[in-house]
């Protein structure tokens, strides 16, 4: 698919989010879409990094969580409207994923993943002794007043489905262009790819800040989303898991694959949550994971493609 149709089926998912948004059905539709367009967002930008350029990130809630607690501290001191603790919530993650990846430059593999691990306990612990922002106790949010569809879980879903769809059409324009193909040799071979004169610094450099970026996004709503933040929730181990299970599931190869795995695992999860047990939702992603790297380590894309060439 080209730019412009791209553009376009953009366009359209946004519009039938709004138009999703306008019909007013149940509110746990709202509530659940919402986890699940954010798993969008979080499976797409940990892919830029541990998909296209073969970095694995266990990292991904101090990403997420610093996003989260930049909207808690521009809330607090300057009643700071959404669209501003989005891109600040960005920002200030991709500053953190641009100084991760320099300071990591020479790490590769699992000691790479081990660095990340440490990047979140160490952040989460830096949160826990922080009073502003709630320390270990946490803080309550008071969502804004008059929310557009007349309530602000509805309103964040509206939200959310715009920045997938962001997130989603920049994963899509990296994985096609000179940045995808470096990134993809990367993943290959580092050493052969330096030796071709690929950029490796600048890509690794550049896959960090994005996939930080997006992260930070992704977490920058979360508290007018729960109204109450506290350390364990923005830094759960969730985040983490389905970050690794969600694109592996549909295939960290292709941008499409992230957003497969996170739709289904999702709203498998919630389902699980409404039918079932809330607490099953990491052993779901555990089984299916499992599963999924002996029977199909490629994911559902590898699978596709398999069935294709038959």
């Amino acid at each position: 698919m080209r730019t412009g149709p791209a553009l376009v089926v953009g366009a359209a998912v946004v519009l039938a989010g709004v138009a999703l948004a306008g019909l007013h059905v149940n509110a746990y539709v709202y509530f659940a879409g919402y986890v699940i367009l954010q798993y969008v967002v979080i499976a797409t930008a940990w892919n830029i990094l541990g998909g296209y350029a073969g970095y694995v990130n266990f990292g991904t809630p101090a990403f997420f969580a610093l996003g989260a607690y930049t909207a808690v501290f521009l809330i607090r001191s300057l009643q700071a409207p959404l669209p501003v603790l989005i891109v600040a919530g960005g920002l200030v993650a991709a500053l953190l994923g641009l100084g991760i990846g320099y300071l990591t430059l020479r790490l590769r593999g699992t000691f790479f993943s081990i660095a990340t691990l440490a990047l979140a306990v160490v952040l989460q612990t830096m949160i826990i002794n922080w009073e502003y922002v709630g320390g270990s106790r946490g803080i309550s949010v008071l969502r804004p007043s008059g929310p557009p569809f007349g309530s602000y879980v509805t309103f964040l879903f509206t939200v959310m489905v715009g920045l997938a769809v962001v997130a989603v059409m920049v994963a899509r324009f990296i994985e096609r262009s000179w940045i995808g193909r470096g990134l993809a040799a990367l993943r290959d071979n580092e050493e052969a790819a330096e030796c071709m004169g690929v950029p490796t610094l600048r890509l690794k450099l550049f896959a960090t800040t994005v996939s930080g970026f997006l992260l930070g996004v992704a977490g920058a709503p979360f508290p007018y989303y729960v109204t109450f933040v506290e350390p364990n929730s923005a830094f759960a181990i969730d985040y983490a898991v389905n970050a690794l299970a969600m694109p592996m599931i549909g295939g960290t190869t292709s941008w499409i694959g992230p957003v497969i795995g996170a739709v289904l695992l999702g709203t498998a999860q919630q389902l699980a949550t409404v039918t079932i047990s809330s607490e099953l939702n990491l052993f779901i992603v555990g089984v299916v994971l499992v599963a999924f790297v002996v029977l199909a380590p490629e994911g559902i894309l590898g699978l596709v493609r398999r069935w294709r060439g038959r």
